[in-house]
């Protein structure tokens, strides 16, 4: 199936999944990207014909359960829907740790898994009649950087096992040196990406900030060439490694908010005003700065006064941008 049908039908389904009531064809059209749009032309109107003709066959001949029918006695022409209860799988709960996680993987194939989502989405609410501001976001958003160059190479060569070389760049060298590593896996810890694994060369465990690795890493043998101690703890490991002064954050955050914020928290107890206080530890304040100013309002620094009037600074700026814009 070529990718734009295969496109188009996921998107039919998101819209169809999306309303209780019967959706008409020409609904259908003026919502779904990929049919030929309304023109006023015959050659359109067939053109558009013939192609939901097939892809409705196409999803029938899948086993969707594509239904036919009309909302009221009013309705002049027959819509379509899919019913949720025959194609669904029971409704699937997280937990807010759980729900980090998935937000967290979604992050590490941003430019395309999220953009998809995203689209859909807009597919969604469009075809239940919701209009959608998609300007209205604060352009600032919590974020695990997963641009590292290194961070492809590194994670798959951990995920199939293979051995990895690269140079990397210490700080207190003047030249990178060839590291020959069996990587365990990739890991975030206070805003940065590590490749944890043995050192084949020192023959001990390592760590290695992605950003000071040279050029892009190279794996090489077969797959399953090695396995991890099944005892590692990765975010252990970095921590015991890594150093760097560690700051004492105390926020706020209203209840049900700021999910990223406290899988990484440690919780104080409630506030006098209902919120929600937190105790964050992190090496890097003013990169956790930015974090928290991506929350608006939900979250509100309460010591230190230093990352306070830093976070204060991010958003008045950010303020400022949009009475310019």
């Amino acid at each position: 199936m070529a990718a734009k049908r295969a496109e188009r039908l996921v998107n039919l389904v998101i819209a169809l999944l999306s309303t209780r009531q019967y959706v008409t064809a020409a609904r259908i059209r003026s919502t779904v990207p990929g049919y030929e749009a309304d023109d006023g032309s015959e050659r359109a109107d067939e053109a558009f014909k013939r192609m939901f003709e097939r892809d409705k066959a196409e999803l029938r001949e899948m086993g969707v359960p594509l239904e036919t029918g009309r909302t009221s006695a009013f309705d002049t022409e027959d819509g379509y829907r899919i019913a949720r209860a025959d194609y669904e799988l029971p409704e699937i709960r997280l937990t807010g740790e759980e729900a980090a996680a998935v937000g967290l993987a979604l992050r590490l194939w941003e430019s395309a898994q999220l953009a998809g989502a995203a689209h859909s989405a807009l597919v969604k609410l469009k075809a239940a009649g919701v209009e959608v501001d998609s300007s209205r976001a604060i352009p600032l958003q919590p974020r695990l950087d997963a641009g590292e160059p290194a961070f492809e190479p590194c994670y798959a060569a951990a995920r199939d096992r293979r051995a990895l070389e690269f140079d990397y760049q210490r700080p207190d060298e003047d030249v990178p040196t060839r590291r020959h590593v069996q990587p365990w896996g990739v890991v975030a810890w206070h805003g940065r990406w590590y490749l944890v694994g043995l050192d084949l060369d020192r023959g001990a465990e390592r760590v290695f900030r992605l950003s000071r690795v040279v050029g892009s890493p190279k794996a090489s043998g077969p797959s399953g060439a090695f396995e991890p101690p099944s005892d590692v703890d990765l975010a252990d490991v970095v921590a015991g490694q890594v150093g760097g002064e560690e700051h004492l954050i105390v926020v706020r955050a209203r209840p049900g908010t700021a999910v990223g914020l406290r899988r990484f928290a440690t919780p104080l107890g409630g506030s006098d005003d209902g919120d929600d206080r937190l105790e964050l530890r992190t090496t890097e304040p003013w990169r956790l700065a930015d974090q928290i100013a991506a929350y608006g309002a939900d979250v509100v620094v309460e010591a230190p006064a230093a990352v306070r009037d830093a976070v204060i600074s991010r958003l008045t700026r950010l303020a400022a941008m949009g009475e310019t814009a």
